[in-house]
């Protein structure tokens, strides 16, 4: 047999492309999203130095939230496609992932530069979901939606927006993409609230059949 037909073989056996020996826990996922998670304080000490207002430190606190934003993304995939999805990833990426977001709202909340009921808003939908997830886990997993994907990007977008010094003029664009972000975080927190209300009920419908 050739190679190449090892190599047909072995996919048409496992078309998921899951891997078949032990995911190790220590891998580049999992590194990244660690990263990401040790950047948060990071973040912070950059975002509040010199009054929080410093127009250097402020670029420096955009590119740190930026860089763990796009880790975000790249650990998701790698894990995906490369077979290294792990029982401590599962819980770490979105525990980072809110670390980031709930610091760098919480942060610009304290130096007076976004509303505080744009931060409360955003996170407790998160906290409302994450809530959600415990309260349905016993019948399933709801599955990330292209919604949740797009929220996850507007919010990241947004606040990126809001941690440049760009002076008055951006105001307006601030507050278009904030309010984007607004609106897909409340649309996809109703939805989630839908989908998993439907899911507790078809799983209690399962154990009465």
């Amino acid at each position: 047999m050739t190679a190449d037909g090892a190599t047909s073989d072995s996919a048409a056996a496992n078309p998921t492309g899951a891997r078949s020996e032990p995911v190790p826990l220590v891998n580049i996922a999992n590194i990244l999203t660690v990263s990401r998670l040790a950047l948060v304080p990071v973040f912070l000490v950059a975002l509040f130095w010199a009054d929080g207002h410093d127009t250097l430190w402020r670029w420096i606190a955009t590119a740190v939230f930026a860089i763990a934003s796009i880790t975000d993304r790249i650990d998701g995939d790698l894990a995906r496609k490369r077979g290294l999805v792990t029982d401590f990833g599962k819980v770490a990426d979105p525990i980072a992932d809110k670390a980031l977001t709930g610091a760098a709202l919480v942060g610009l909340s304290l130096l007076g530069d976004l509303g505080w009921w744009v931060t409360w808003v955003i996170i407790g939908r998160e906290v409302a979901v994450t809530l959600l997830r415990f309260w349905v886990i016993r019948h399933g997993v709801i599955a990330a939606s292209r919604g949740g994907k797009v929220k996850t990007l507007l919010q990241a977008l947004a606040i990126g927006f809001y941690l440049l010094p760009l002076g008055a003029w951006a105001d307006v664009p601030r507050w278009i993409v904030m309010g984007a972000a607004l609106v897909a975080t409340v649309v996809t927190g109703l939805d989630y609230v839908v989908r998993a209300v439907r899911l507790r009920a078809a799983g209690r419908a399962k154990v009465g059949a």
